[in-house]
């Protein structure tokens, strides 16, 4: 049996230096790679130490990808050569044909190593944007007019959607492309909003490591892609399914051909509506509160920029909702007013009964929230 092989990433445009290691993986023609990020020693320790480089790992494997959780152990999804020409292929042809790529992610994580597979099955080479230091709208557009041609694309977050909207060399980009996607997280409703007010051709994106990334877009399954749901939690199958986790056993993987995800959800007239992560309900006074419901509803308010809603202990009520929010330039807000807020939209069992505004939300190194930096913040 091969032997697991570590792929240091590097970060910027050295990235297209592996892209050929990338071939042979795609092909199944190369030892299974652990990707981790060439310049970050402790993430490289921390997954190396879990996910064990050097010991031997399925023949059809091609790629262990670490999960991009925010706490905990890291879980390495098992992906086959089958699982990522299946995911890039399906993409494209949703997206309308093969294009070039924008890369404006760490590409160690499963939505940038989707950007360079999808380059290589468009035979196009990716012009790559150094996001170490964040995302900036200048550098963004500057990179977007170094596509040459043909079908633009690019796969953002969406903190870096936002950041984009707000300024004009960024929203001057962004209408540029073909397709902009955008995933990690959940995007509020009105960023949905203003990206169809200017003209950016915003497709959000669903799935995870488990699923090679994105495989429903928009709420419709990519062709090959499975939904179903099962007491309230999505549940996918179909060609891009890993085949487990590195060394571990576990219940999300029992059903072969199939991946029992942590979210919540229902499928509305063919489409998915995804509610939020069950593991991270709130429990408060005897009602369930998903926290993703919650931020959303305190996103449209005209004085927030973003938000991230946890749970946090309470004596009399198990768990009380506490909001941390990021508040527009020049704009004030009260817990008042997220309160009356939230109220109107879903009821006062969800209201928040804290409130935390901060300049910037703890991010991790994939766009996600920081939700181990966030429940700092709450104390």
């Amino acid at each position: 049996m091969p032997l697991l092989e570590v792929l240091p990433i590097p970060a910027g445009p050295a990235v297209v230096d592996i892209m050929p290691r990338l071939v042979d993986a795609m092909a199944g023609t190369a030892a299974a790679f652990l990707p981790v990020p060439a310049d970050d020693p402790l993430e490289t320790e921390r997954l190396t130490a879990t996910l064990r480089p050097g010991l031997q790992i399925d023949s059809e494997v091609a790629l262990v990808v670490a999960t991009s959780g925010t706490t905990g152990v890291p879980k390495g999804a098992m992906l086959t050569a089958a699982n990522v020409r299946a995911s890039s292929t399906a993409a494209l042809d949703r997206l309308g044909g093969p294009g070039q790529w924008l890369l404006a992610l760490p590409a160690f994580h499963i939505a940038g190593l989707g950007v360079l597979f999808r380059s290589i099955v468009a035979e196009t080479e990716p012009v790559v944007l150094d996001v170490t230091d964040g995302l900036s709208p200048d550098a963004f557009e500057k990179a977007t007019a170094r596509l040459d041609g043909g079908r633009k694309y690019t796969s953002l977050v969406p903190n870096q959607l936002l950041k984009l909207l707000d300024s004009e060399p960024g929203r001057n980009a962004l209408i540029s492309y073909d397709a902009v996607l955008v995933g990690g997280a959940a995007t509020p409703a009105h960023v949905v909003q203003r990206c169809a007010e200017v003209g950016v051709r915003l497709v959000r994106s669903y799935g995870m490591s488990e699923t090679c990334g994105g495989c429903v877009y928009d709420g419709k399954p990519l062709d090959g892609t499975l939904l179903r749901i099962d007491d309230g939690r999505i549940v996918i199958g179909g060609p891009t399914v890993a085949k487990g986790y590195r060394g571990l056993t576990h219940e999300a993987f029992s059903e072969p051909g199939w991946f029992r995800t942590s979210d919540l959800g229902a499928v509305v007239d063919g489409t998915l509506v995804v509610h939020g992560r069950a593991d991270g309900a709130i429990t408060s006074g005897g009602l369930t509160v998903v926290p993703e419901v919650v931020a959303s509803a305190i996103a449209a308010h005209p004085a927030v920029q973003d938000c991230v809603v946890v749970g946090r202990a309470d004596e009399r009520l198990g768990e009380r909702v506490a909001a941390v929010v990021v508040v527009r330039d020049g704009l004030e807000i009260t817990l008042d007013d997220v309160r009356a807020h939230v109220a109107a939209a879903l009821g006062p069992f969800a209201a928040p009964r804290e409130l935390h505004v901060v300049a910037a939300l703890p991010m991790l190194a994939s766009g996600k929230p920081d939700l181990a930096g966030i429940r700092k913040i709450v104390g």
